[in-house]
């Protein structure tokens, strides 16, 4: 659900503005001045801020410059004039867009929509993590290293990563189809029983008990999982 706010003081345009965008599943909260409206950007997290130029305390002008000081949400600026200066002003204090009052909502709504699909494709990817501690355990991915208590585990790359793979997604279960594909590959060939000699090897190496083990766990019938 995408979190938009929408500030302006003329409380029906906000009430038509909430209604038709709420009916597209997004949620919006509701400001009706600039000091109100860049307390919420503040506190809060937003895919997009529908802001007026025109508002009492604070202007629209002010309140986007202010929030670009610690955020990058895409901002469009609403204005009852049709002065080009407000346009231009607007873009300057760092607006994606504006829009010119009156205003067809449907508009709205398909700037809205564009602004956030871009923002999206700009969005950088998250960066995958380099080490996965669990307990005593430690993973460090790039050069596939894995040490229990500072004492170094020699594992083969299958068991590698079917480690990795169970600990990236704790407590769900895995079927042994499920780690053939995964681990072996789609069209990989094997039964069951290679999935459950690679799984005791593993418990031999990780588990100081493999017969009650700490770690990988038997949904018996189903799979293995990580317990978390």
């Amino acid at each position: 659900m995408k979190k938009v706010l929408v500030v302006d003081d003329e409380k029906l345009i906000v009430k038509g503005i909430k209604f038709s965008l709420e009916q597209d599943e997004m949620e919006v909260v509701a400001a009706y001045n600039g000091e109100e409206a860049l307390e919420y950007a503040k506190t809060q997290d937003f895919d997009i801020i529908l802001l007026d130029v025109m508002l009492p305390g604070l202007s629209g002008f002010e309140v986007c410059q202010a929030i670009r000081e610690f955020s990058d949400v895409p901002i469009i600026m609403l204005t009852a004039k049709g002065d080009d200066m407000d346009k231009i002003l607007g873009l300057e204090y760092g607006a994606d867009d504006y829009i010119t009052k009156p205003f067809n909502i449907l508009e709205v709504k398909a700037r809205i929509k564009a602004i956030i699909r871009r923002n999206q494709k700009k969005a950088p990817a998250v960066a995958e993590p380099k080490q996965l501690v669990e307990g005593e355990m430690v993973i460090e991915l790039d050069s596939r290293r894995v040490t229990i208590a500072d004492k170094e585990i020699n594992l083969t790359a299958k068991e590698f990563n079917i480690l990795t793979l169970l600990l990236f997604h704790p407590n769900k279960v895995y079927s042994r189809d499920d780690l053939l594909r995964e681990v072996w590959g789609s069209d990989a060939l094997g039964d069951g029983r290679t999935v459950d000699v690679h799984v005791r090897r593993l418990r031999e190496k990780i588990e100081s008990n493999p017969g009650d083990p700490r770690y990988i766990q038997t949904k018996w019938g189903v799979g293995y999982y990580f317990k978390k």
